[in-house]
């Protein structure tokens, strides 16, 4: 290059670079006027409120099907909501839908109420708004963090559209016992996986600015430990060690929170004999002093005087004052800071200045928000957004992404555009709502396309299609399986959809069992009896103990809940338009009695062995049907020159690990290179592998990518006695495979400093 093409290029940089400097100077400029802005506008709003109208804005009521515009009883202070509404008794509220609704409610607080505060609208937006994608066990299946953030950014623009605020969402509960319904909420068993997803989700809700008229403010949730809950079941005592809390449950809610989450929801659980809802170590401690976090915390629906039953509360006035005090900003649905907090205010139980920093904090989101600029929704903008064939496009992506191939013995998928005849079986074949799964938001049944629809709108025009329900999802009814197995007969191929209902996983759902419902096993089994080749397509919201369906039936699809998108995803998959590379993101155990089950457990001194003194059960296998990480493509993946460098390194050093990751096989697909450690020794025990970087790579035939993962001295620590943060001296072990079990090894060392 000549001398004057180097000043030529060098003067561009410099131009380019004082334009970015610019704008972000004016980026950062304008963010710090309206940071004054808020506080100056709120701490007008504080001066200016009285006692109840501040408790009022830390009230929240529903305004769905609970709802009334008339008075619910003449006895009670919580009369109609316009009421509630006028005199400022309520500054949020939930289950509110659609722009013409909710700006009916906002005009009521905008216009009729004597500070004209805006109301903050919550809902339920968990894994889409009308557009329902997968759900978010089965988004976590994708091992596509991109995606997922896609995905919450199109259910915040539909939500926001129909005149939501706020989603009571990501649940970022980890979860290792599949009996708990709420497990198909989060993303699994694991803390990595669960932090980078929960990060992805607040971006795509809460977007670049929250001033944005297309942004929801995210609310992590439930803190903390809901998914430890004794037995599985819902709402039940969690009782764990400090260091098992900061270094499993904690980190996925550090994540959110770092990634910007506005608000966190406190948990109904108990932790180690106090309730999350008045936990002073989670909600101050470590949520405020320790994180700095600023956004608010509300409880979860009547948690607050929930802490009556489990014994810590006297009454309800005794719960609100405790709840409040331990940091939980927001009362949802109890009406008990209301009732109670002003005379414990006037009586010097509840310091005045906590109200104002619950207030503020309130106040604040919503002038974030931009709500006391712009409240209203249009409904024009709604009825463009809502269900877009873009947003329906993207829904169906993620779905394919988030199908796992558990079992394909032979070759039998993809189905070949040759087949004759096909027999499309089964419950859930052609159901309309299991598909929408649990927290469907406004889903619509009518939204959804079946499996049946998806594979007859897919089909060769030569290929015959025939159905058969064959039983319901549950029940002893069988008088279904003579059609179903004469179907069978009569066709080439066989592709037999079983699972669950989208009411047997989710809150208040949980299961004793992971088996099939009686009814659906010997429907499998009677299928399988007539010798024609049998696809099982699994629907499902939760791990599934499948032992005779894995150990008799050639292939097996995992498609989760999928949302409105179902039917066409799965065909794409089956017929091989899309290959399939999602991962598990939760133990398959062999049956209910291995629970809990997950990759990352520790050693007992007597690990699983040939000897029957060891850790195992005597009457099966130790390890689980099918492993976190497992899920296998229609070609194949070898990974090959595992590197690891340096080979040692200090505590403040940094390791880079690269693999390189080719395709064998004779079709374009994905891989999702895991990279696995092990701290050998320690001062404290460690798990015998701690997932700690993935990448999900499309590779076409033949094609080959290098992979770098980057670990720092920090990633490598953990809780000691003390409860400080340490990282220790020692030798790591590296894997680097496709799944929790296999994988290339290496090791390298930290070094005292």
């Amino acid at each position: 290059m000549t001398s004057g093409n180097l000043s030529r290029v060098t003067i561009l940089l410099a131009i380019s670079l004082a334009t970015w400097l610019s704008a972000t100077a004016r980026h950062v400029n304008a963010q710090e006027h309206r940071s004054a802005d808020e506080a100056r506008r709120v701490e007008a709003l504080l001066a200016d409120m009285t006692l109840e109208e501040k408790l009022g804005q830390l009230t929240q009521r529903t305004a769905g099907e609970h709802a009334t515009f008339e008075p619910d009883d003449p006895e009670s202070e919580h009369q109609d909501l316009p009421t509630l509404i006028r005199k400022a008794k309520v500054g949020s509220l939930l289950n509110a839908h659609g722009a013409e609704y909710t700006n009916r409610l906002q005009r009521i607080a905008m216009a009729e109420s004597r500070l004209g505060i805006p109301l903050l609208l919550g809902n339920d937006v968990i894994h889409g708004y009308r557009t329902v994608f997968p759900i978010p066990l089965g988004g976590a299946a994708t091992w596509d963090p991109e995606l997922v953030e896609q995905a919450a950014r199109v259910a915040a623009r539909e939500a926001a559209a129909a005149g939501t605020h706020w989603t009571f969402a990501p649940m970022v509960d980890i979860c290792r016992d599949a009996r708990w319904g709420r497990i198909a909420e989060g993303a699994g068993e694991d803390t990595y996986l669960g932090s980078v997803m929960a990060a992805a989700q607040v971006r795509g809700f809460q977007g670049d600015d929250l001033a944005a008229p297309d942004t929801l403010l995210a609310c992590a949730k439930h803190f903390v430990a809901y998914g430890a809950a004794e037995g599985g079941r819902d709402y039940n005592t969690v009782d764990i060690s400090e260091q098992s809390l900061r270094e499993v449950y904690l980190p996925p809610f550090k994540a959110a929170v770092d990634a910007g989450a506005g608000t966190l929801m406190s948990a109904f659980n108990e932790i180690n004999g106090v309730p999350a809802t008045a936990n002073h170590l989670t909600l101050s401690r470590i949520l405020r002093q320790e994180w700095g976090f600023g956004g608010f915390v509300v409880s979860d629906w009547t948690s607050v005087t929930e802490m009556v039953a489990h014994g810590f509360a006297a009454d309800d006035a005794d719960a609100a004052e405790k709840a409040i005090l331990a940091g939980v900003d927001m009362d949802m649905s109890s009406f008990c800071y209301l009732d109670y907090l002003v005379d414990a205010v006037r009586q010097g139980r509840v310091p005045q200045a906590r109200v104002d920093e619950a207030v503020r904090r309130v106040l604040a989101a919503k002038h974030r928000l931009g709500l006391f600029d712009r409240p209203y929704a249009d409904p024009e903008h709604e009825r463009a957004v809502i269900l877009s064939p873009e947003n329906r496009a993207l829904a169906r992506d993620v779905a394919r992404h988030a199908i796992v191939l558990l079992k394909n013995e032979g070759n039998l998928l993809p189905i070949s555009d040759k087949v004759a005849s096909l027999a499309v079986i089964g419950p859930l074949a052609d159901d309309r709502w299991a598909p929408l799964g649990t927290w469907s938001g406004v889903g619509r049944n009518e939204d959804v396309v079946t499996v049946l629809e998806g594979i007859k709108g897919r089909v060769s025009a030569d290929t015959e299609v025939r159905y058969a329900k064959g039983c319901d999802v549950d029940g002893d009814a069988t008088d279904g399986l003579a059609e179903a197995v004469q179907v069978a007969k009569q066709s080439e191929l066989v592709v037999l959809v079983v699972g669950e209902n989208a009411d047997m996983s989710g809150e208040a759902h949980c299961r004793s069992s992971l088996d099939l419902p009686p009814v659906q096993q010997k429907l499998v089994q009677a299928v399988h009896a007539t010798g024609v080749p049998l696809v099982v397509v699994l629907m499902h919201g939760r791990p599934m103990s499948i032992a005779w369906t894995a150990e008799h039936v050639p292939a097996i699809l995992v498609t989760w809940h999928l949302g409105v998108e179902c039917g066409r995803a799965t065909a794409d998959v089956l017929f091989g338009d899309f290959n399939p590379g999602g991962k598990l993101p939760a133990t398959f155990p062999r049956t209910v009695g291995q629970v809990p089950i997950y990759y990352n457990h520790k050693n007992t001194g007597r690990p699983p062995g040939g000897d029957r003194y060891t850790s195992k059960y005597i009457d099966l296998p130790s390890t689980p049907l099918f492993p976190f990480g497992h899920g296998l493509s229609y070609t194949t993946f070898e990974l090959s020159n595992l590197s690891i460098a340096p080979a040692k390194i200090g505590a403040g050093g940094r390791v880079e690990i690269t693999v390189d990751v080719k395709n064998t096989g004779n079709r374009e697909g994905d891989e999702v290179a895991q990279l696995y450690i092990r701290d050998l020794v320690g001062s404290m025990t460690r798990p015998v592998r701690q997932l700690k970087g993935f990448r999900r790579v499309t590779l076409r035939p033949g094609e080959s990518r290098t992979l770098t993962f980057s670990l720092a001295g920090q990633d490598l620590g953990f809780y000691d006695r003390d409860m400080r943060y340490v990282v220790e001296p020692g030798v790591f072990k590296v894997w680097v495979g496709p799944d929790s079990t296999r994988g290339l090894e290496g090791r390298f060392e930290v070094q005292q400093n």
